[in-house]
């Protein structure tokens, strides 16, 4: 029963009926025009990541960076390097991350290669903190909030991107997808305050200076950045969201909430706005069943307004709200 009820919700999204159970969705309608195409796997396996990464299409060349998300603690619902290690391994990837820009045990270079060595990480490739050794400013098409994007200087030395990410809740951002890996994640100490504030400054508090809009539009600009900065010549960028212990909590959160959702499975696209907007779809189209409620999720996304960066993000050129979805299973 559990199966078919996730298949109906599953192929309501392919159907793109964003409507199908009244009331319950904020996403907004697709526009028509071109559909970027959004690769699916219901499997969460090490193989399955390796099969869903390569029906991409587009074969990791040159240095190789695979972004991800370390967690704050072991206890926080980051992607653990048993699941990432066949991909990791098999595009001979460093894994990426930059500091935070609060208190915790990844706010300095040094306690966040310990986190990261506690975690296993240094286990299954090279980790590099990409603003260990400062950061750098980047261009960005979208300047209404924030006037260049601030990254972790080690960004220069990939040629290639594969934005890996945990699809979640996050306290701030409604959720965090490849998007909020792109731009907060990719973003140094200060890049993470100035996409925050929305470009009011890069020191100092996290919160409290703007809207919650201005700040989601700040980090759609900052993914747009990053995503320009790959899509040159002898560069390029994929994009992949696995939807398993999706908490109402971020990886940020050393003690998150207990996960009411079961996992989904795993999602990739070369469009980052369609790969979140599916997920997001995926959520909002639930239906839910004893143990497996989505309505948790679906309220921290819609307490933050969550599912405006995708808006946004489509509207400033990034991406694409309309979709189809390929099934390799």
């Amino acid at each position: 029963m559990k199966r078919i009820l996730f298949y109906f919700s599953f192929f309501a999204v392919i159907l793109g009926c964003t409507n199908c159970r009244p009331g319950k969705s904020t996403v907004s309608v697709q526009p028509s025009g071109e559909k970027s195409l959004v690769y699916f796997t219901q499997e969460i396996t090490p193989e399955a990541l390796v099969n869903i990464y390569e029906a991409l299409g587009v074969p990791a060349t040159g240095r190789v960076a695979v972004k991800i998300s370390t967690g704050e603690s072991s206890q926080s619902n980051h992607l653990r390097p048993e699941l990432i290690g066949k991909l990791v391994n098999q595009v001979n990837g460093t894994l990426v991350e930059c500091n935070t820009a609060y208190g915790g045990n990844r706010s300095t270079t040094e306690k966040h290669l310990e986190a990261i060595a506690e975690r296993g990480y240094n286990d299954i490739a090279a980790v590099d903190i990409m603003d260990s050794e400062g950061e750098m400013q980047i261009p960005v098409k979208d300047s209404k909030w924030i006037k260049y994007d601030i990254v972790g200087e080690h960004l220069k030395n990939y040629d290639f991107m594969i934005n890996l990410a945990h699809f979640k809740g996050h306290a701030m951002g409604g959720f965090g997808g490849v998007l909020k890996n792109q731009s907060i994640g990719v973003a140094s100490s200060a890049g993470k305050v100035y996409i925050h504030t929305a470009g009011k400054r890069t020191t100092g508090p996290i919160i409290g200076t703007n809207s919650q809009d201005s700040f989601l539009e700040s980090m759609a600009a900052a993914a747009q950045a990053v995503h320009d900065y790959f899509k040159t010549e002898g560069k390029d960028i994929v994009y992949i969201n696995v939807m398993n212990n999706m908490s109402i909590d971020c990886d940020c959160d050393g003690h998150p909430s207990t996960p009411k959702m079961k996992d989904m499975g795993i999602l990739a696209s070369l469009d980052p706005v369609a790969l979140d907007k599916a997920c997001l779809d995926l959520v909002f189209n639930h239906i839910d069943s004893d143990g497996d409620d989505a309505k948790p999720l679906q309220k921290r996304i819609s307490s933050k307004h969550g599912t405006h960066i995708v808006d946004y993000a489509a509207s400033i050129g990034l991406g694409s709200l309309n979709y189809e979805i390929v099934n390799i299973d």
